[in-house]
């Protein structure tokens, strides 16, 4: 069994769809393929505003409307004719309207409101998908990720339960094997007393990898708008080159440092398997891309570089007469959690820990406000975090440009600098 993941750009327009299914078609074997989808295009920017309390009456009025006209546009493009995929594609609408009345906004509320809400992105994208797959005679059954992916109760980054999974996925074999395709949603998960989770913003290579653990699959596929795993994002960078090669301890580090072709969570259940994974291009599907698996070095061995923008560095120091020992990081750490903030660089001396995180405008000011309470708080906005792997002095000052570094911090084979943004 292989497992295959297509994002929202790869099933952002009718046209897209009928390429997604092409390679479905032509990959086809004896055993289920294994397919998991993201919701199309930007339909999850659309809902997080459909969250209540997050637009006013008629501004939610009308993005309801422009969700509707998009799927439905989409969906009889792929079966003109088809009243079936239309009636679906209402009666998800309808939940959604139903759901959405269901649900008290407040800031206390608004993880759990958030998942019930954009979960329907990806229940519209595969209803969809599935009705056009069968529509070309490829016999695919639609599974609902809630009932596969079990979680527990964090709203917004479900954790995982293994064990439930496992079953559920034991059970999806038993009743899939005279199937061809076995369409999934990526991103979402359920409770076991049935409410919607989600694992996170752009947590659909993580279902897949979930799914290939649990599947022991033969291997793993992303289909990307890119050629495969990039030194650095074109948008960027015009001389990017292609890593073939990248053992699975490389692509933890590099998502962990916020490579955006894959998500941090999703290589390590396939590690823990030996299963493959594969990076490859939606655009010229016949291509070989990347893979990561049990290789020793990456190769082409070149320095890769990872920007993250619209970074805040906080210089946290204490009021009293203690320095920044254990006790104080107890403190720091123990909001940082509460908050489910990330923290993608530290440093720390004795009288100071600093800090550089995504500057999220409603969890940076509430950690702020609640650091005061026993700290001084310093902090710098519009930064910006590079991360070059096999960095060469030469390539850390044409990278830097002559800005001024504000924090830096060196590896064997990792430079991290924070610098304003350019």
């Amino acid at each position: 069994m292989k497992v295959f993941k297509f994002g929202g750009a790869s099933v952002n327009s009718a046209e897209a769809v009928r390429n997604m299914a092409q390679i479905v078609q032509s990959h086809l074997e004896t055993d289920p393929l294994v397919v998991v989808v993201s919701a199309m295009g930007k339909t999850t920017n659309l809902l997080e505003k459909l969250v209540p309390g997050v637009s006013p009456d008629d501004e939610a009025t009308a993005l309801r409307q422009q969700l509707a006209d998009y799927h439905h546009e989409i969906a009889t493009s792929l079966i003109p004719n088809g009243t079936g995929i239309a009636e679906k594609v209402d009666a998800l609408l309808r939940k959604l309207d139903e759901r959405r009345a269901s649900l008290l906004p407040s800031p206390e509320a608004y993880n759990f409101n958030y998942d019930q809400v954009v979960s329907y992105g990806e229940l519209l994208s595969t209803t969809i998908i599935a009705e056009y797959l069968n529509d070309l005679g490829i016999n695919t059954l639609w599974v609902d990720a809630r009932k596969l992916v079990k979680t527990d109760h964090h709203y917004r980054e479900g954790i995982v339960k293994w064990e439930l999974t496992r079953a559920a996925c034991r059970a999806l074999m038993a009743d899939s094997m005279t199937y061809s395709v076995v369409l999934t949603q990526g991103f979402i998960g359920g409770t076991a007393d049935g409410n919607t989770t989600t694992l996170g913003r752009e947590g659909s290579d993580y279902s897949a990898a979930i799914l290939a653990h649990c599947l022991e699959a033969e291997s793993m596929t992303i289909w990307k708008d890119v050629p495969g795993f990039l030194n650095a994002d074109p948008k960027f960078f015009s001389d990017t080159v292609k890593i073939s090669q990248i053992p699975y301890n490389e692509a933890i580090e590099l998502a962990y440092y916020g490579a955006s072709v894959i998500h941090p969570k999703t290589v390590k259940p396939i590690q823990n398997k030996g299963i493959p994974l594969y990076i490859r291009s939606f655009i010229t599907p016949q291509s070989e891309g990347s893979s990561i698996g049990n290789y020793h070095t990456i190769s082409p061995e070149t320095p890769l570089y990872i920007f993250k923008n619209n970074q805040i560095l906080l210089s946290i120091l204490p009021k009293d007469f203690s320095f920044i020992a254990e006790e104080n990081l107890q403190v720091i750490f123990g909001l940082l959690n509460e908050l489910g903030i990330r923290v993608n660089l530290m440093q720390n001396s004795a009288l100071s820990f600093s800090i550089c995180i995504d500057n999220n405008p409603q969890r940076t000011g509430l950690l702020i406000e609640q650091l005061q309470h026993s700290f001084h708080v310093r902090y710098n906005e519009n930064l910006q975090l590079i991360t070059i792997r096999y960095y060469t002095q030469e390539v850390i000052d044409r990278i830097v440009a002559g800005r001024p570094v504000l924090l830096e911090q060196r590896s064997r084979s990792t430079e991290q600098l924070i610098v304003p943004q350019g």
